[in-house]
């Protein structure tokens, strides 16, 4: 068995090793580096939000033929810029000829019968007049008068439709515009409604994208409060669009499926650089007033929540979760968590943890900003 001495002994050695270990530990949690801190700071910010886009042009056009017969000549090439009443394109028009010789033949025939039809009718009237004749035969004569005068205003008819489609058999551009393909050549047959090809004007283009409801409500209250709104097209090769353009109009309805509603930007297109079916993105410049803004660089993630370490007024750290309300280039805006008097950790997060005690170094915010080239033109500080 082992004596009371012995147990003693051993006890005295456990608790000198359990207070040193707890005057380790105690050590261990003050950390002697000078950390930079620093305070959120409220100030107005800009910030872009980019929307994808269906470009079309001004106008777009499908130009089909009007009547059946063979191209004889096409007189544009693909990608060719033609003016309004520019001829494009010839049919074959020996067929529609013929058949206006016919209309306007028939039109003269029944044209002479209707004359001849009222020389009887008047030579009717003077035997009715002598009582040679009844009155039947001048009704007769009339009847017949006209019956003859319809059939002008037929042959009218079929001269009027052989010259439309004589006038068919030459394709012109409605408007200014740009050829497209041109799947047809000379020689083919084509019938009535033959795709010939499609012009397109893109002096301006229209760039349809989508919106939530809360950002068209959003921007309502923008557009109501008079100010500009113009917007900058993004193109598919990440360049600039150097003409800017403007919201002129906007869908009657939300889509009850997505809850988004249609918005169409109008964009100048002087050089013709955008096309039907072009691709980009809609950039539009927004305001945050009184945003609560806090460097990227001070935040840490854990389990999808993003994180701060403020610093107590005894130096202690403490980790605290945020909520961000936009996320703009190097920076956070706050929409809850913090408040512009706390002090958060802006380097060296990695090196601490929570219950630590530090040394703060202060660095102000707007230090913080200047080193940022693009800040200056993301915020406006508040007096």
């Amino acid at each position: 068995m082992i004596s009371m001495n012995k147990k003693f002994m051993y006890l005295s050695v456990w608790a000198a090793l359990f207070i040193s270990a707890c005057s380790s530990d105690k050590k261990s949690s003050v950390n002697q580096e000078k950390y930079p801190v620093t305070n959120p700071i409220v100030m107005d910010t800009t910030y872009t939000h980019d929307y994808v886009v269906n470009i079309h042009s001004l106008q777009h056009v499908e130009l089909r033929a009007r009547v059946k017969g063979y191209i004889e000549k096409i007189h544009v090439d693909e990608g060719e810029i033609v003016k309004a009443g520019q001829i494009l394109f010839s049919i074959s028009r020996q067929e529609y000829e013929v058949d206006l010789l016919k209309a306007k033949a028939m039109l003269k025939s029944a044209i002479a019968d209707v004359k001849a039809a009222k020389l009887d009718l008047q030579n009717v009237k003077i035997l009715v007049e002598k009582n040679i004749v009844s009155k039947t035969e001048l009704e007769m004569a009339q009847a017949k008068l006209d019956a003859l005068q319809a059939k002008v205003d037929e042959a009218q008819s079929h001269e009027a439709s052989a010259e439309l489609n004589l006038s068919y058999t030459v394709i012109k551009a409605p408007f200014d515009g740009i050829i497209d393909r041109i799947p047809n050549k000379v020689g083919s047959l084509v019938d009535e409604g033959t795709l010939l090809t499609t012009l397109s004007d893109n002096k301006k283009v229209f760039a349809y994208f989508n919106v939530s409801e809360k950002e068209y409500l959003d921007f309502t209250t923008l557009l109501d409060s008079g100010k500009k709104n113009d917007v900058v097209l993004v193109l598919a090769n990440n360049q600039i669009h150097k003409y800017k353009g403007c919201i002129d109009t906007v869908a009657g309805k939300i889509d009850k499926n997505t809850g988004n509603i249609a918005f169409r930007a109008c964009f100048p297109n002087p050089d013709l650089l955008l096309r039907q079916g072009s691709s980009g993105e809609v950039r539009i410049i927004k305001e945050e007033k009184n945003a609560l803004i806090i460097p990227q660089k001070a935040t840490f993630e854990i389990q999808d929540k993003i994180y701060v370490y403020t610093v107590e007024s005894d130096n202690t750290v403490n980790m605290r979760s945020i909520v961000p309300k936009l996320r703009i280039p190097h920076f956070y805006v706050i929409e809850s968590g913090l408040s512009s008097h706390d002090r958060i950790i802006y380097e060296g997060i990695q090196l601490v943890k929570e219950g630590d005690k530090i040394i703060p170094e202060f660095i102000p915010m707007k230090q913080i900003l200047a080193e940022q080239p693009k800040a200056q033109t993301l915020f406006m500080a508040q007096n």
